[in-house]
């Protein structure tokens, strides 16, 4: 950390430098739809190596001037402005208004509940798309929000597309994740899987994270707070780009993206495109993915507009599945990039962790301006999904032969003998994958009326309908002829082959309908809102393996569950550098689907019920001229957490417990800043100190299968144990330096601490709650991590273009970034996985 530090101080130190200037020139740049500060825009002083970068206000100030200057602005997203004036002492230039190139946005941003800095109540921080351009490399989506205050992401396994993140404590399945307003998160278990959508960060306008109850008006899982993502629409102005990138263990990457523009006809057409593979830096996580983007715009008149948006990002890849003792990573060849779960097969990699899938999804929004006091704006959308993750079947990873010792890739072809023995041709062990293919179709519709100067009203519709079909498929026998399974009550002894179904068979259907009302207030230096909104979940499972096709049971009735949220808060403006303010919400939300049908099987859990949970919010934020800053203070109370575990029974087989009861407080400060101390130099920095503890033990806990109690009675001592799996402590601070205007230098350090492993309930078992709290889980050692980025622009045949570069965890840096508690809480029980070491790409962007 040291280390780290004195090449922060160093860095800062060579920036810092006078600013005597003989004249001056500033302005404000503002959005032409909204009015916002355009923050981040480039000013350059064309001839000179002048220039300055916009403030979070969208001021700009240059020095050192006069005479007769002409200034080139420009931000993408927005059509670029050249002005010529004489410079004289102080020139003021005043607002510059900015005109975006996306058609629709605004109207995009209705529907996906887009907060307004300094006016909406909530905690916000959002990524625009020129910081996604520069940051994305070879990151994902979690990552590049990890300088979020609240927001701890890592690589997870280290294969391409699975990473996770944490906001506030809370996992994806208690954070909304929303792309053009439209839910994500799985409507069964709630989870987000990031590989579905890998390869959309270059379709992406902007990412808001809004921490806490956020400003969504749907009933979404945000318990941590909604990430809330927006990808491009039509651009206004025709042209494109062209992107070519490479990186470390073979990464390679080409894209492109093409607009019409608004023709005089009134259409616009938007296409994108892009092919990324490579080697992937853990061992066997190879990976190669496609993404696609098109937007067709028709404006029919001056009220009506009709805009048909599809994307996706087909994948797969090669993963790293299995944690382990800190030791048996350290024994291995290479600690950070050894994976025990692939193999060779003649010569070629072979994975039995790997992923594939593809989820696009279609939308069909209709935007109405009824009149000069209200519109609608609705979505139509359609999402599908296929594919699933591979495994084995019939051996284990942690005891499979291996071509030379334990750490070595798995011998498949040991495996292959081992079948070959088989006098009669079937499989022993095998290859399979779990298969998740969906179908969801939503509708999303939002009435606004301003009720008079001061007073909005919206009001809407939410409807979804989900079947998810889950399987498992043979995808490899291993030199076999077929496999024997007896899963399947309607086929008994079945024979199977590649592409069969076996070992498991049902559908989970969810129907969805909420209706959501919002009130909103303006006036001078205050606004403020309310929100409710109510919905219904049902649930549905279908079982084609364990009931007979004649048993009424295979098929269940829907088990419906009622939710609601209810939330306000209001914003107030001190001054024009200073504002207050304050949120507070309730809200439940139905219980994943696998806690209400238990044992695998069509039972019904009698005890499933809703999760409750409170939240509240103080905050405080300051703008100035060259530093603006933001403080949070929040509180949230999670009621009535269920926990489902598989353990066996008498009979050696799996049921499920279901601890319900669990309660736990997520509370703590976060601050963040940017200083502008000179037109080429911005520090952005945060601070977040969080204190999560579960907040109650659970008494006389009995399990059952059936009438048999096959465990129990016990006590859970987890009162006061702190929440695992998530840094409580974080810290990032950027600085950006403009050596001359068309370079640009660029460190991110970040800090963490206070990450304990995650950990089981169940292990904490006590016979006297008198005796105090559990033991605490393993506490990982506090670690800091440094990137580094450049970009150079320039012009090259009449085009704008880019160089750009970036190395991740550049001191290389050995740290652990996920953990499980071992069976003494210790570092040495503890199953982990270590963070990726470091990582470089660098590439060409050409506009056109």
């Amino acid at each position: 950390m040291r280390k780290h530090l004195l090449v922060l101080v160093t860095f800062v130190f060579a920036l810092t430098s006078a600013f005597a200037q003989s004249g001056n020139v500033k302005g404000r740049l503002l959005d032409a739809d909204n009015g916002e500060g355009v923050f981040g825009a480039s000013i350059f002083v064309v001839g000179t190596t002048k220039g300055a970068v916009s403030d979070v206000d969208g001021n700009f100030r240059i020095g050192g001037l006069s005479g007769e200057v002409t200034l080139r602005i420009s931000y993408i997203g927005y059509e670029t402005i050249e002005m010529t004036r004489t410079v004289s002492g102080e020139t003021d230039l005043g607002d510059i208004q900015m005109t975006p190139t996306a058609i629709g946005l605004d109207m995009v941003e209705v529907i996906a509940s887009v907060a307004i800095d300094r006016k909406t109540p909530v905690a916000i921080a959002t990524v625009g798309e020129a910081q996604i351009l520069e940051r994305a490399s070879n990151q994902e989506f979690p990552e590049l929000l990890k300088a979020t205050p609240g927001v701890y992401a890592t690589k997870a396994g280290g294969g391409y597309g699975d990473s996770r993140i944490n906001l506030r404590g809370f996992n994806s399945t208690n954070v909304a994740v929303l792309i053009n307003g439209v839910p994500v998160n799985d409507m069964e278990n709630g989870r987000v899987y990031w590989s579905n959508w890998a390869g959309l960060t270059d379709v992406t306008r902007s990412m808001q994270v809004q921490r806490g109850l956020g400003a969504s008006k749907v009933a979404v899982p945000s318990i941590g707070g909604t990430i809330n993502i927006l990808t491009k629409t039509t651009d206004a102005s025709k042209g494109g780009n062209v992107s070519f990138s490479t990186g470390n263990n073979g990464y390679s990457k080409t894209s492109f993206a093409v607009s019409t523009g608004l023709t005089e006809t009134n259409w616009a057409v938007t296409l994108s495109a892009a092919k990324v593979s490579g080697e992937g830096f853990v061992d066997g996580t190879w990976f190669e993915g496609y993404n696609y983007f098109f937007n067709v715009t028709k404006q029919i008149n001056d009220s009506h507009t009709l805009s048909l948006t599809g994307f996706g990002a087909p994948q797969e890849h090669g993963q790293r599945q299995s944690q382990a003792s800190i030791d048996y990573w350290r024994n291995a060849p290479d600690a950070l990039t050894f994976n025990p779960d692939y193999g060779i097969l003649n010569g070629e990699i072979l994975s039995v962790e790997d992923n594939f899938y593809h989820k696009p999804q279609f939308s069909l929004n209709h935007y109405w301006d009824i009149n000069d006091k209200s519109d609608l704006s609705t979505a139509f959308y359609l999402s599908t999904g296929t594919g699933g993750g591979g495994g084995n079947l019939g051996f284990s990873n942690a005891s499979a032969p291996r071509i030379a010792g334990t750490y070595s890739p798995i011998d498949f072809n040991a495996l292959i003998a081992q079948n070959q023995a088989n006098q009669d041709g079937s499989a022993s062990v095998a290859l399979r994958a779990s298969r998740n293919d969906h179908t969801w179709l939503g509708m999303l519709s939002t009435y606004s009326n301003d009720l008079n100067e001061n007073l909005t009203l919206l009001l809407g519709a939410d409807l979804r309908w989900y079947k998810g079909e889950h399987f498992r498929e043979i995808t490899n026998l291993l030199g076999a002829d077929y496999y024997i399974d007896n899963s399947d009550i309607n086929n008994p002894n079945a024979i199977t082959r590649v592409g069969d179904k076996y070992s498991y068979h049902n559908d989970g259907i969810v129907n969805w309908t909420g209706a959501f009302g919002q009130l909103e207030y303006s006036k001078d230096k205050l606004a403020a809102f309310f929100s409710g909104a109510v919905s219904n979940t049902g649930y549905k499972r279908v079982d084609y393996f364990n009931y007979l096709d004649s048993d009424p049971n295979q098929t269940t009735d829907f088990q419906n569950f009622f939710g609601f949220q209810a939330k306000g808060g209001a914003n107030y403006n001190l001054t024009d550098n200073h504002n207050i303010f304050a949120n507070i919400g309730y809200f439940e939300k139905a219980p994943i689907f696998d806690n209400v049908f238990l044992n695998f099987a069509n039972d019904i859990n009698p005890d499933a019920e809703n999760e409750k949970i409170a939240s509240y919010e103080l905050g405080y934020g300051y703008r100035g001229s060259n530093f603006s800053a933001n403080v949070n203070l929040y509180r949230t109370q999670w009621k009535d957490r269920a926990f489902i575990r598989s353990i066996p029974n008498n009979s050696g087989d799996d049921i499920i417990a279901n601890l319900k009861g669990v309660n736990a407080i997520h509370q703590g400060l976060e601050i963040d800043f940017v200083y502008q101390p000179a037109s080429n130099l911005k520090v952005t920095g945060m601070m977040s100190f969080g204190d999560w503890e579960w907040q109650n033990d659970l008494r006389n806990v009995e399990i059952f299968d059936g009438q048999t109690r096959v465990d129990g009675p016990f006590d859970l001592a987890i009162a006061g144990l702190k929440v695992g799996d998530a840094a409580q402590t974080t810290m990032a601070f950027s600085f950006e330096y403009f050596i001359v205007p068309d370079v640009k230098v660029s460190v991110d350090w970040n800090y963490y601490d206070n990450l304990y492993a995650q950990f089981d309930p169940l292990t904490r078992r006590s016979t006297d709650l008198g005796l105090g709290t559990g033991p605490q889980p393993w506490k990982v050692p506090s670690f800091t991590t440094m990137d580094l980025r450049l970009k150079y622009d320039f012009n090259i045949g009449g085009f704008d273009a880019s160089l750009f570069g970036n190395v991740n965890n550049l001191f290389n840096e050995e740290y652990i970034a996920d953990a499980t508690d071992g069976q003494n809480n210790d570092a040495a029980t503890a199953s982990v996985w270590f963070g990726q070491g470091r990582t470089w790409t660098g590439g060409v962007r050409i506009r056109f």
